[in-house]
């Protein structure tokens, strides 16, 4: 495995990839991996021949009062896991190596960087799109793999490759969930004992959502927020029901598929879920 700190390094480690014919699927990750994000690389070996893994905690999709010095870095263990897991070549690029001085050019979605967790967290999605759109202009990739856990930063990079001719195939990977049904986070390792036996009550009031159709999109809301209100550690940030592809609100009856956006914080620990439910199939 080709660990890689610059930009230069890593286009010559994929040309030669390419060179040799094979074709690239790259995983981007902010590191202090999980199992969630070794499924990632392995459905990228399924889809492409080589792996090409980044490992970079990006400071442009997080805000001023947000986590971006108390992520938790561990690269060497890091680089074990990916080494395990076959893949190629890892880029891991400092901020100085990501944006040079002066740098100020940006990628942004307004109909989805602006909405929903974008609502809250101004610039996070820009950062997002900013650095993803970089991450495949230095790698080129043939496809890209991302976890459904992140629905909105998805909908967005699908958005974006769309709208901006950029030849990459996204995949979405369902979200990994520890045994208890938490989804799987670097986050979670903040969470305290007690924060973390109350934290699957995110999964349980979306199972419970999809279970047990209700009639409208405002039974869902209302209902999911009763159920984690029950919980006194939750504080809700959001419950949403929204289009599937294009992330629309939606009210009244649910006619077409949707997904259900949760967003709750432990402490100063923000968790984000979500299910997509369908009308038109059993829900059972």
């Amino acid at each position: 495995m080709q660990i890689c700190p610059s930009k230069l390094r890593i286009r010559q480690e994929t040309a030669q990839l390419r060179a040799a014919g094979k074709t690239i699927g790259l995983v981007p990750t902010m590191g202090f991996l999980h199992d969630g994000h070794l499924q990632l690389m392995r459905r990228a070996a399924q889809s492409a021949d080589a792996v090409v893994a980044t490992i970079f905690v990006n400071p442009t999709q997080f805000g001023p009062n947000e986590d971006l010095d108390r992520y938790p870095r561990d690269l060497d263990r890091d680089l074990a896991l990916l080494r395990a897991e076959g893949v190629a070549a890892v880029f891991t690029p400092t901020p100085e190596e990501m944006y040079l001085p002066g740098a100020d050019a940006v990628v942004d979605v307004p109909s989805l960087s602006g909405i929903l967790q974008g609502a809250v967290r101004p610039g996070h999605f820009q950062g997002v799109a900013t650095v993803v759109s970089k991450l495949f202009n230095i790698t080129q990739p043939d496809v890209a793999v991302f976890g459904e856990k992140d629905y909105q930063q998805l909908a967005l990079i699908r958005k974006m490759v769309r709208d901006l001719d950029i030849p990459v195939r996204i995949l979405g990977h369902p979200t990994a969930r520890e045994a208890d049904g938490l989804a799987m986070s670097s986050r979670n390792v903040r969470l305290s004992p007690a924060q973390r036996a109350a934290a699957p009550i995110l999964n349980a009031a979306l199972i419970q959502a999809q279970q047990h159709p209700l009639s409208s999109a405002e039974a869902y809301v209302a209902q999911i927020s009763q159920y984690l209100a029950e919980e006194p550690l939750c504080d809700i940030k959001s419950v949403e029901i929204c289009d599937s592809e294009d992330l629309s609100p939606l009210s009244g009856p649910l006619r077409r598929s949707a997904v259900i956006l949760l967003a709750v914080a432990f402490g100063d620990v923000l968790l984000i879920d979500q299910r997509v439910i369908d009308p038109g199939k059993d829900s059972s």
